[in-house]
């Protein structure tokens, strides 16, 4: 019986993990033109995101797409970003509750993450050793929920320009954080929203104090993997590894290159990183 991670767009990759999932893309509105999130060039769409004169907007992939993908597999397990930032769990779950009424065998399980980017990525890696390992259905669903549970996603961004264009930041609190140089250290709530971590004066002492703020959680580091996502700044993740290695003992350290969603929220140098 085939069995397939499949996942929304959002999910971060690298060239070891590229073509371990089916992607359901979600699409880019880019001052009207509309981009679909499917192995996009990051270079090019940084550019588009640096020249856009109107808004940016994104979009979630219908159901229609979602039920495409599970048609292809005897069963599946479809892993999107949160439910609280995006349309895709939704849509994902619409398409389930059609395929259950088709009256088929196809068995398919939908994850809100209730994260995005790196965290998303590690829940999608986590379901694949899981299958990998022969666990039945219902053992991959409970572990999983666990982990979704437990993990957490930190972020530092080095601009706020995409999102005043998104309209997730007004240009007050946008001109204020610049003026101020204040680079906040943000994190998902347990619903899956985002919320500020810690307020710090300069982004170099935003990244090592976000390296501090790992401690402030109950982590078992000897079985647990932590995955960096950088938009454009390898160096600056690598970098964070090494600071991270120094201090904690994690069991495995991912790094991860920001597809188009992730992207467009985290601009040009920005880190997420999960755990």
């Amino acid at each position: 019986m085939e069995r397939r991670v499949i996942v929304d767009s959002c999910v971060d990759t690298n060239d070891e993990i590229k073509d371990l999932f089916d992607t359901v893309p979600l699409s880019i509105l880019i001052d009207d033109e509309e981009i679909i999130d499917d192995n996009l060039d990051q270079g090019f769409l940084i550019k588009k995101l640096a020249d856009a004169k109107d808004s940016i907007k994104t979009a979630c992939p219908s159901p229609e797409k979602y039920l495409e993908k599970m048609k292809k597999y005897k069963e599946s397990f479809v892993v999107t970003l949160s439910a609280k930032l995006s349309g895709s769990y939704n849509s994902a779950v619409l398409a389930s509750n059609l395929l259950l009424e088709k009256g088929t065998d196809t068995f398919t399980h939908v994850f809100n993450t209730k994260s995005a980017s790196a965290g998303e990525t590690l829940v999608a890696l986590k379901i694949k050793e899981l299958m990998d390992n022969s666990l039945g259905r219902e053992e991959i669903i409970k572990i999983t929920n666990d982990y979704i549970e437990k993990m957490q996603t930190l972020f530092v961004l080095d601009s706020y320009e995409v999102l005043k264009k998104t309209g997730r930041l007004s240009n007050i609190k946008a001109g204020l954080l610049n003026i101020l140089n204040i680079a906040p250290i943000m994190g998902s709530t347990e619903e899956g929203s985002i919320r500020v971590v810690k307020k710090v004066r300069g982004k170099k002492k935003a990244l090592k104090k976000l390296v501090d703020v790992i401690g402030d959680f109950d982590v078992d580091y000897r079985n647990t993997v932590l995955g960096i996502s950088h938009c454009n700044a390898e160096d600056k993740a690598f970098m964070l590894k090494e600071d991270i290695e120094k201090k904690y003992n994690f069991k495995d350290i991912k790094i991860f290159e920001t597809r188009g969603i992730s992207t467009v929220y985290a601009s040009d140098g920005g880190i997420v990183l999960s755990f």
